[in-house]
């Protein structure tokens, strides 16, 4: 497996880029990749050119989080504004805006099937769950404090919720929080399982295995990237690589490999295989907070494609074979 740089965009927003996503294709176009950045806006740009299709005003506050529903159809963008902006992709009409408390608004993903919008809820210290058919909140999963208090524990902002995972059969929830732990959640019976230990530092990003809902993968500050058996509560192995707090992680469709993105300003490739770094590109002059494999396009699609944005307001798109 390989990451060949094929496209780069300076400037792409006016300030630092802290949020990518690729929303899915519909009958109507291909699929188009979605960025959010800290000078308020959400850009959609096409997928292989990185040609700018649509500039989205709505927020008055930097944007830290997007997330496309799986129809293709809506998205969604979280601000420091205290809302989470859900709008039409193709005309920018906004179907919902869910407001939170201030610091409560942090990432967020969509259900594999659609039906409900996960959102970190940062210094609530839960993930709020919203029913994408009414908008109504419907369920509130708060994180349990641990039965033997860390000396970091003295004070309950290391509960700050960051990151939020669903299983690829949305089943379970897992979210990380500033203090290390990932917290896992049965979301059917709204009930929390257990916590998965390893990290002492901020967890900043999750995502699932898309061939084995029990394997998690986790980015912390503390420059790990941990693989976790996420039902058995083991971990699997810790992968160093990076010389800095590691920001993003994103799997690859096939799931046999692993990206991330760090303030080292990098971004990794991860053979799953040889549980290792086998690539590292340097195409950012600062730090690398989103990276996104993009979804594969039915059976025939043999494209792969992977994407970074970073501080440095660019936006570098890779082959990935």
């Amino acid at each position: 497996m390989k990451l060949a740089g094929l496209k780069s965009v300076d400037n792409a927003h006016e300030e630092s880029i802290w949020a990518c996503t690729w929303v899915p294709p519909t009958q109507a176009r291909p699929s188009l990749l979605l960025t959010g950045s800290l000078d308020e806006t959400v850009k959609l740009w096409s997928s292989d050119e990185l040609k700018l299709e649509r500039t989205n005003t709505g927020h008055c506050l930097g944007v830290v989080s997007v997330a496309a529903h799986p129809s293709g159809i809506i998205a969604a963008s979280a601000s420091l504004d205290c809302f989470v902006r859900v709008f039409d992709v193709d005309t920018n009409a906004t179907i919902a805006s869910l407001e939170a408390p201030p610091s409560e608004v942090w990432q967020m993903q969509f259900h594999p099937e659609g039906h409900t919008l996960a959102v970190a809820g940062g210094g609530s210290a839960s993930v709020k769950l919203w029913d994408t058919a009414s908008w109504k909140l419907i369920a509130t999963l708060s994180i349990p404090r641990p039965e033997v208090p860390k000396p970091s524990d003295k004070n309950s902002s290391k509960k700050f919720v960051l990151s939020v995972a669903w299983s690829p059969d949305g089943k379970r929830l897992a979210c990380g929080s500033m203090d290390g732990t990932i917290s896992v959640f049965d979301v059917t019976r709204a009930k929390f399982l257990h916590h998965l230990e390893g990290h002492f530092m901020p967890v900043r990003s999750l995502v699932y295995s898309p061939i084995d809902h029990r394997v998690l993968f986790s980015a912390s500050d503390d420059a790990h990237v941990h693989m976790y058996d996420a039902e058995g509560k083991s971990l699997i192995t810790a992968m160093s690589g990076h010389t800095s707090w590691v920001l993003s992680v994103a799997a690859s469709p096939d799931g046999s490999a692993i990206a991330t993105g760090s303030s080292d300003r990098t971004v990794r490739l991860w053979d799953l295989s040889m549980r290792a770094a086998v690539q590292t590109m340097s195409n950012h002059s600062d730090q690398v907070w989103g990276v996104a494999f993009r979804p594969q396009e039915g059976s025939t699609d043999r494209v792969g494609r992977l994407v970074s944005v970073s501080d440095d307001k660019s936006i570098s798109l890779y082959d990935y074979s």
